[in-house]
């Protein structure tokens, strides 16, 4: 069984200037999906679109039913400014149009917002030949034929093959009873030293700001590195089978971790994550899918906000950001006892639900495709990544500042 859908590889990864952007890379790819591309505008009801490079420009919009390019500038179209660097991760997958607002890359100064990110599953289909989902597209069906329970709970003497199908099919898994409350107790004693350590600028803590205007570290970044008992959980075969769960030989070997906390009354900040796809900043063609694995350090109820995910969402290229309108896929939530584990894959739309009467805790791990045949993945500074990382606590501000 496989969830492996790259069909990029790292290597062949460069810098697209925009005379070639503009005059190759655009018209090769309308010249092969522009009908694709044009059904997933059409069906959306998305205005055109207008990119806009220094004094370059090309403008995207549906003529009956083929998508096409124009150097003209029509003032109904969405208007979004970027660099030539920023249109070649685009048009490469290294960053999805959210993904570019995330790194202040992208400015909308015509149109709306979200019409812009409305665009990604179009840019899917106009560059990689992935159909945009519509109603009906996909159903769930178990290992007879029958229609799929989305609630069902596995434990670790279940048949792998049904977790096989359920993950392959739903696109993730609850599983229940994997680790003991004693080991939870533990790594939640560590995981409240650990944010009672952190501060605003030490580059490992994301921050939310509650209703009252107080600021709480709510992730802890690289969290094993400071539990003991979380480093031994990570290599302990209860959770390292997972990796031979599916034929594609995910890594487990070097896993690191998150500790999250979910406090009250939360209201700016990366606390309570809306929908959204772990590709969602770019990538999906070059990594998805991996599998990110949520250990329940306190259980999740609909008092303390669980994680709630769409099922079948990993096979449908839909808007990567917040749910898709036309998504006719029904979200479940789910609810964990303390020693649970989730498991979904990199494309699988989920989110953390509020809590409204207590916290909770959570640790997040995953594991990761090996390269491809002949591909290379770079590394980048230890130092650099973790930057990164961390630099994602305010991101919400970049974003908006990314709106016209």
């Amino acid at each position: 069984m496989s969830i492996d859908c790259r069909t990029r590889r790292h290597i062949d990864l460069r810098q697209i200037g925009i005379e070639e952007a503009f005059e190759q890379v655009l018209p090769a790819a309308v010249a092969r999906n522009s009908r694709l591309a044009a059904r997933g505008i059409t069906s959306r009801s998305i205005t055109g679109l207008r990119l806009q490079v220094a004094d370059r420009g090309l403008t995207l919009r549906v003529h009956g039913d083929r998508l096409e390019l124009s150097e003209r500038d029509d003032s109904d179209c969405i208007k979004a400014e970027l660099s030539a660097e920023a249109l070649s991760k685009l048009l490469q997958d290294q960053s999805t149009t959210m993904g570019l607002a995330m790194q202040s890359l992208v400015k909308i100064t015509r149109g709306d917002f979200e019409h812009w990110i409305s665009w990604e599953p179009v840019f899917r289909a106009l560059l990689d030949g992935r159909p945009v989902h519509e109603p009906g597209a996909i159903s769930l069906h178990d290992q007879h034929g029958n229609s799929l329970d989305t609630t069902r709970k596995f434990t670790l003497d279940d048949d792998r093959s049904a977790m096989q199908h359920q993950l392959q099919e739903a696109g993730f898994l609850h599983i229940q009873s994997v680790f003991s409350g004693a080991e939870m107790a533990q790594v939640s004693t560590d995981l409240d030293r650990a944010l009672s350590r952190a501060t605003p600028d030490d580059g490992a803590s994301w921050w939310a700001e509650d209703a009252s205007g107080k600021q709480q570290a709510v992730r802890v970044l690289w969290f094993n590195e400071q539990s003991d008992m979380l480093q031994k959980l990570l290599h302990d075969e209860r959770l390292q089978w997972l990796a031979a769960l599916t034929d594609d030989g995910h890594d487990g070997s070097n896993m690191s971790a998150e500790g999250l906390l979910k406090p009250l009354h939360i209201r700016k900040g990366l606390s309570d994550l809306p929908w959204h796809k772990d590709c969602g900043q770019g990538g999906h063609s070059l990594q998805c899918n991996g599998l990110t694995v949520g250990i329940s350090v306190t259980g999740a109820d609909s008092a303390s906000g669980a994680l709630g995910v769409v099922p079948g969402s990993h096979r449908a290229n839909v808007q990567i950001a917040r749910l898709d309108p036309s998504l006719d896929l029904a979200p479940v939530k789910l609810e964990t006892l303390t020693g649970d584990i989730t498991v979904h894959c990199s494309d699988t739309l989920h989110r953390a639900h509020s809590p409204s009467k207590r916290t909770r805790q959570v640790v997040y791990t995953s594991f990761q495709l090996p390269p491809l045949p002949g591909d290379s993945v770079p590394a980048p500074p230890r130092s650099q990544q973790r930057q990164a990382r961390a630099k994602l606590t305010d991101v919400q501000d970049r974003i908006a500042g990314a709106g016209s």
